[in-house]
């Protein structure tokens, strides 16, 4: 027995906002759910059993509260949303959409895409120091950055301070042009990404002058505290055991850090321990540290990233 419904929305910016990027939302609504939905217009054209139906128009008006504000619908919303529907947490799934992290430049909404990284913005919002872990794509650095950013503007935290360990990756540091801050910026290049989707990027070198803003490599924190600031150590699985130790050990009064990393894709030496692994270890019954494990379902990237991590762990097993 077929079934059928025709969903209609307020305006062709919504109904482009909940196909998603080059329809990718309701082409995975449909692999997910088994019926068939065709955008027309202003109208989305559900056909399939009537259980396939109902459940393909529930989920459609669970992630209203993404499509009615005009942004974009994700695979990874789609995919939350039926992990909700599944686990009856349709309630948990309004609130992470109302949860807005911030807005960029271009006026467009920040925020957890999936259960597992709303629980590790909470953490980075209440703890003083986060571990994060997992692959590619899951936000890790990004979030930080966004929650970071905030923090400095509403001035909550004097400074922010991004870092990572410059460890090669088949092109030497002396083979690079300029100086050693010419040098190790293409290792900082997704840090200064995730500072230009909140602030001018003419106004960051201003930023950096004053110190409010400093990008540098793991090596200009040895001997330092690190007093009233937002600390955001990046690529931690290519840090040695000592590099992790005397990192975390920088931490100081007012101070937040956070330490993201995939254990999975460490670029050291072989036999080189990774640090943020043994940290991991060590310092998983410490009370006041919080632990987020990301997967491959919180990928938020281009869908295909989701499918190049699943291949490449599967491949490994």
């Amino acid at each position: 027995m077929e079934g059928a419904f025709k969903f209609e929305f307020g305006s062709a910016e919504q109904a482009m906002a909940m196909a998603g990027y080059q329809e990718d939302a309701i082409k995975r609504l449909s692999q997910q759910t088994g019926a068939k939905l065709v955008m027309r217009g202003t109208e989305l054209l559900i056909s399939g059993t009537p259980h396939q139906v109902e459940r393909s128009t529930h989920l459609v008006t669970s992630l209203k509260s993404i499509w009615s504000q005009g942004q974009s619908v994700s695979v990874a919303d789609v995919m939350t949303a039926i992990h909700a529907l599944d686990t009856h947490r349709e309630d948990d799934l309004g609130q992470l959409h109302g949860d807005v992290i911030a807005r960029t430049r271009r006026g467009e909404t920040i925020r957890a895409k999936t259960f597992r990284q709303r629980k590790y913005v909470s953490a980075l919002r209440t703890r003083d120091l986060i571990f994060c872990t997992g692959p590619a794509g899951t936000g890790k650095t990004f979030l930080a950055a966004m929650v970071a950013v905030q923090a400095i503007l509403e001035q909550q935290y004097e400074r922010l301070i991004l870092t990572r360990p410059a460890v090669e990756a088949g092109e030497r540091l002396g083979f690079l042009p300029g100086d050693l801050q010419q040098k190790v910026d293409p290792y900082l290049r997704p840090l200064y990404d995730a500072l230009h989707e909140l602030i001018d990027p003419e106004r960051i070198p201003g930023l950096m002058e004053r110190g409010i803003i400093e990008v540098a490599p793991l090596a200009y924190m040895r001997g330092r505290t690190l007093s009233n600031a937002f600390v955001i150590l990046d690529e931690a699985q290519n840090t040695t055991p000592a590099q992790m130790k005397m990192v975390l050990t920088r931490l100081g009064h007012k101070s937040r850090m956070v330490v993201t990393g995939d254990i999975t894709q460490t670029d050291l030496l072989t036999g080189q321990h990774s640090g943020l692994s043994m940290a991991v270890k060590v310092l998983k019954g410490v009370d006041g540290i919080a632990f987020s494990e990301l997967t491959k379902a919180d990928v938020v990237r281009h869908p295909l990233v989701q499918r190049i991590v699943a291949a490449y762990e599967k491949y490994e097993m």
